[in-house]
C-alpha cells in the first residue's frame, strides 16, 4: 500500500476543486531559491545492500578506551536493561494518551518520576524532556514565570555551567528578552565563589543556576550560594549529575530551603554514549512550581470499580491547551531512553548507584595521582571533585591528543576553546568502568607521548 492512498482521479478532482493546475501550484509562494530537488538522496537499496552498509558504518565506531567525559559518560549498563526495553511493549510504544491502552508506559514513566524525586529529594519530576540542555532552558523559562516577586528577566548564569548548555540556553531564551549574567569563577579553585555574589545584592534577578558538579568535576558550595539566592529573593535552578547524588546532598536539601528546580542530563542512568544521543533531560521541582512545570506529569489513580491505574495528568504544553497560556512548545520527551533509566535504576537500586558514584570517584582520584606524578602535568584546581578533573600539561594539547587516540586511547576534552585563561588545560573523567591497569596504560602512554614531544 502506498504511502498516500489517493488515486490519481482523486489528487485531479481535489486540484480542481481549489482551481490549480497542479500539485507545485500549492507551493507557489515558496521562492524558487529555497526549493529543492532533494536529487542527492539515493536510490533505495536492497536489503543485503542495506544490511553491509550499516554493518560498515557500525564498524567506524572505535572501541576506544576513553577518559573523556564533558556531559557524556561511560557507565556499565546491564545487558537486561536494553532487553526489557527493546521488547515491543516499549520499544513500538507511541505516546500515552490513551491511558486504557497504555497502562504499562504508564507506569514506567510513573516510576521513573517517583525514582528522580526521590534521587533529587524534590516534590515532583516531570516525565522527561529533550536533553540536558534544552531542560536547563527550560528550567530558566519557568523559574521567569514562577518567581513573581521579581520583576526583570535576569538570570544569573555561573562560567562553570557546561559551554554548551549555555550556549543553548541563550539560543532558546534570548529573543525572549531573558538576559544571562555571566558569573566568574575562581580560577584557582575552579567554583563560584559565594563571596563574590555580594556586588549584585539588593538586584533583582529571578533565579541563580547552580552546577553540583560543574564543568570541571569540582564541587560547588551549594549551601551557601543557595542561602544567598533566596536571600535575594531569587529562586534557584540546580543543574546535577543523576550518578553524583548517589554520594552528595540532594538538591532539596541545598541550604536552608533547598533548590526550587533541578534539571539535568540523564544519559549516565542506562544510556549509552551511541556516538551522542539520544540522550534524555530530567526536570524535578517543589510543590509550589508544580504548575509551571514544562512537559508531562503521570499520575496515579483508581477507577471506577477501584482498581489502581495510571494517567497523563498535567501536559501544559500547547498540543493540549490554548498556545497562549502554554508553558514550553519545546518539551519533547525521551520516552525509551528513559524506560532504559528507569530499568536501570531499578536493577542497581540506592546501594548500586552509589558504589557506582563511589568507584567512578576513587578511579578518577587515582588517574589523577597517576598522571600528576608525570613531569609536565599537574591539576589545576584545588577543591574537592566527583568524577572528573582538569589537568594542565606542558605540551600542545591537540598533538597530545591525536598521539593518544591513534593509541586507542580518547585522553578527554581539551578546554583550551572554552576557558582559553586556563592553557593547555585537560578536562578528564574515570568511570567504574575503567580497571587499574586501564589507568595505568593511560599513564605510561602519555609519559611516553611527553618525553617525545
Amino acid at each position: 500500500m502506498p504511502f498516500i492512498p489517493h488515486t490519481e482521479q482523486e489528487v485531479r478532482d481535489m486540484l480542481a476543486a481549489v482551481d490549480a493546475a497542479g500539485i507545485e501550484d500549492l507551493f507557489d509562494e515558496i521562492p524558487a531559491e529555497l526549493r529543492s530537488s532533494l536529487k542527492q538522496v539515493p536510490a533505495g537499496l536492497a536489503e543485503m545492500e542495506i544490511a553491509r552498509l550499516m554493518a560498515a558504518r557500525a564498524a567506524q565506531d572505535e572501541h576506544a578506551l576513553c577518559f573523556a567525559g564533558a556531559g557524556a559518560y561511560e557507565h556499565h549498563i546491564p545487558a537486561a536493561v536494553w532487553e526489557i526495553t527493546t521488547r515491543g511493549e516499549f520499544y513500538t510504544a507511541y505516546t500515552p494518551y490513551q491511558a486504557e491502552a497504555s497502562q504499562g508506559t504508564l507506569q514506567v514513566l510513573y516510576e521513573y518520576q517517583t525514582m528522580m524525586a526521590g534521587l533529587t529529594a524534590m516534590a515532583v519530576s516531570n516525565a522527561s524532556l529533550y536533553d540536558g540542555a534544552s531542560a536547563l532552558a527550560e528550567a530558566v523559562l519557568m523559574a521567569v514565570r514562577a518567581n513573581r516577586r521579581s520583576k526583570s528577566k535576569r538570570i544569573l548564569m555561573p562560567a562553570t555551567v557546561h559551554p554548551v548548555y549555555r550556549k543553548v540556553v541563550h539560543a532558546i531564551v534570548h529573543n525572549q528578552g531573558i538576559e544571562l549574567e555571566e558569573l566568574p569563577y575562581g580560577t584557582e579553585e575552579g567554583h563560584t565563589v559565594a563571596e563574590s555574589l555580594s556586588k549584585f545584592n539588593g538586584e533583582d534577578f529571578a533565579a541563580l543556576v547552580i552546577p553540583q558538579p560543574n564543568f570541571f568535576g569540582v564541587l560547588e558550595e551549594v549551601d551557601a550560594l543557595t542561602d544567598w539566592a533566596h536571600a535575594q529573593g531569587m529562586l534557584v535552578i540546580g543543574v546535577v549529575n543523576p550518578v553524583a547524588l548517589a554520594l552528595l546532598k540532594p538538591p532539596g536539601e541545598w541550604g536552608q530551603a533547598g533548590a526550587d528546580i533541578v534539571c539535568g542530563e540523564g544519559q549516565p542512568l542506562g544510556v549509552p554514549l551511541s556516538s551522542g544521543g539520544p540522550y534524555f533531560g530530567f526536570m524535578c521541582c517543589k510543590q509550589d512550581w508544580v504548575r509551571q512545570m514544562p512537559g508531562r506529569i503521570v499520575g496515579r489513580t483508581v477507577d471506577r470499580d477501584g482498581r489502581p491505574g495510571f494517567t497523563l495528568t498535567l501536559q501544559a504544553r500547547e498540543q493540549h491547551i490554548r498556545r497562549s497560556k502554554a508553558t514550553s512548545n519545546i518539551c519533547t520527551n525521551q520516552g525509551l531512553a528513559v524506560t532504559a533509566a528507569t530499568i536501570h535504576m531499578a536493577m542497581l537500586g540506592a546501594d548500586g548507584l552509589e558504589r557506582v558514584a563511589a568507584a567512578s570517584h576513587a578511579n578518577t582520584r587515582r588517574l589523577v595521582e597517576k598522571l600528576s606524578a608525570l613531569p609536565g602535568v599537574a591539576p589545576v584546581f584545588n577543591r574537592p571533585i566527583f568524577h572528573e578533573a582538569v589537568l594542565r600539561i606542558d605540551a600542545p594539547l591537540s598533538a597530545v591528543l591525536d598521539e593518544l587516540a591513534a593509541h586507542g586511547i580518547v585522553g578527554g576534552y581539551s578546554l583550551q576553546d572554552d576557558y582559553p585563561e586556563l592553557g593547555t588545560a585537560l578536562l578528564i573523567c574515570a568511570t567504574e568502568t575503567k580497571t587499574e591497569a586501564d589507568l595505568q596504560d593511560y599513564a605510561e602512554r602519555l609519559g611516553a607521548i611527553l618525553r617525545k614531544i
